[in-house]
């Protein structure tokens, strides 16, 4: 199946980009800094660390604005894969940095037990990223359902739509999130990138 072109806002953000328009970073940083900033703390669960992933990525972006394949998948993806390599860069040096300081400046933690904290922040980080960016209706019923314990026929009252409706939107919902431990961790695929619109 080809992959979609990417719409023309993503293009021409490319494009100032690469003409090194500051005001273009600037209106990339208002859209997507939320989102870096949130998935790389998912992640990391450190502020300072993802405050530091955010200026990563946004000034990797601003120096390589070549390196967004259209092709690939839309301007938000692209940055999502960006935080997500960042965010596994420093993941790896905390756990090795925690491991040497506890254990010996030769010391090395184990590798199984790395990437499983890498795969488990990086289900948790795809997680949060699908739920943005499902449509809204989805978003608000898995809200109802899941973080205010509504029942399908509840959340139905409360959104004002069919209970055959709640219940299409929330098993539409849960099946995007199910896909969040789906991906291969080969680093090449992060949260999100060129699947979820």
């Amino acid at each position: 199946m080809a992959k979609e072109t990417a719409p023309r806002w993503d293009r021409r953000m490319q494009q100032r980009l690469a003409r090194g328009e500051a005001a273009a970073l600037g209106e990339l940083y208002d859209r997507f800094a939320a989102l870096v900033h949130s998935q790389a703390y998912r992640m990391l669960d450190d502020e300072d660390a993802a405050d530091l992933v955010t200026r990563e990525v946004f000034s990797q972006a601003w120096e390589n604005p070549e390196a967004y394949d259209p092709k690939q998948g839309s301007m938000r993806s692209w940055i999502a894969k960006l935080t997500h390599s960042r965010s596994v860069q420093r993941l790896r040096r905390a756990a090795a940095f925690s491991y040497a300081a506890e254990h010996g400046e030769d010391a090395a933690p184990d590798p199984e037990e790395l990437e499983r904290r890498v795969r488990c922040a990086t289900a948790a980080a795809r997680a949060d990223y699908i739920v943005s960016s499902m449509p809204a209706p989805l978003r608000q019923a898995l809200k109802l359902a899941y973080i205010h314990r509504r029942d399908y026929r509840q959340t139905a009252a409360d959104l004002g739509v069919t209970e055959d409706e709640a219940r299409r939107r929330l098993r539409l919902g849960l099946q995007l999130l199910s896909t969040a431990n789906a991906r291969p961790l080969d680093g090449a695929s992060p949260p999100g990138y060129g699947r979820v619109r």
